[in-house]
């Protein structure tokens, strides 16, 4: 029994150790690259530590490109893609979990079709309804004329305002909190609202973190959708930003290396303060 417990252990530390190489040396490879010289990168050189450290990678970073915009447009694009989806998920998940309505299941299992449909197909007819928004970027009344929600914000914001994900993440929590809080607000005179915000939103700050933290992590990482919808340039996000470093026939890898390193930063830093209420959070929601 000792022996087959021992060997259960050093299987666990085993697989652990391959999975955290997978996973880890990746990124140390990327930072490692980044103060690499170019000579040494095109080398082929897989050393994890550069024989001569270089900060041209990320000085050139900044001169290419208008670095600091990208990063004030993904910021601000994810700030608000998190703020939206914890109003709008966590009242929606409170209708679900805590309200009784008609017609309650079948919404729920369409929000939840919702989730089983790529993105890439409700690409294009989002595209249009954004460039034919009414009375916006030009357009006329019946959306004709102009560019429509194209090339701001709100072609991001909108389309992700409500997401299904935050709304099945916040109904799992907010259905195993007792309904005798609310009840007893009722009958103290207190308007739904008011129950959802004074009662119910206080105590979701586990789940309302761990949902922070992915909805700030997939609007920092967007590509495909910003790409489409924010061509100018100083609408352009961190991740479309970096793309200019890789042409047609070859890759900048250094410079590449340099802004995949600073985009990282804002997530990693934000999960290394946020992993407690997030792994918290995740256990409080039942998901596995």
């Amino acid at each position: 029994m000792t022996k087959i417990k021992s060997f259960r252990t050093v299987s666990w530390y085993f697989m652990v150790i391959i999975v955290s190489l997978t996973t880890v040396l990746p990124f140390v490879w990327t930072i490692s690259t980044s103060f690499k010289s170019d000579s040494e990168i095109l080398s082929g050189s897989m050393n994890i530590i550069p024989s001569q450290f270089t900060f041209d990678h990320y000085r050139e970073v900044f001169k290419t490109m208008p670095f600091l915009t990208y990063l004030k447009n993904s910021l601000i694009l994810a700030l608000g893609g998190v703020a939206t989806n914890l109003f709008f998920g966590s009242l929606a998940g409170y209708s679900f979990g805590q309200l009784r309505f008609k017609g309650k299941k079948p919404i729920f299992l369409v929000f939840l079709a919702s989730m089983m449909v790529p993105g890439i197909v409700t690409m294009i007819p989002t595209f249009i309804v954004l460039r034919g928004f009414p009375l916006a970027g030009g357009n006329n009344l019946v959306g004709s004329g102009g560019l429509g929600l194209i090339n701001s914000y709100w072609a991001i914001l909108l389309p992700g305002a409500a997401g299904a994900f935050s709304i099945f993440f916040m109904k799992q929590f907010f259905e195993q909190l007792p309904r005798e809080l609310g009840e007893s607000a009722r009958m103290d005179g207190a308007t739904e609202f008011k129950i959802f915000w004074d009662v119910y939103f206080p105590l979701a700050k586990p789940a309302l973190t761990t949902l922070g933290i992915m909805t700030f992590q997939a609007g920092w990482n967007a590509f495909m959708w910003p790409m489409i919808v924010l061509n100018a340039e100083e609408m352009k996000t961190v991740q479309v930003g970096l793309a200019a470093f890789q042409y047609n026939y070859n890759t900048n890898y250094g410079p590449l290396m340099a802004g995949t390193i600073l985009a990282t930063l804002p997530v990693l830093i934000l999960f290394i303060f946020a992993q407690r209420n997030y792994v918290q959070g995740m256990a409080d929601a039942g998901i596995k």
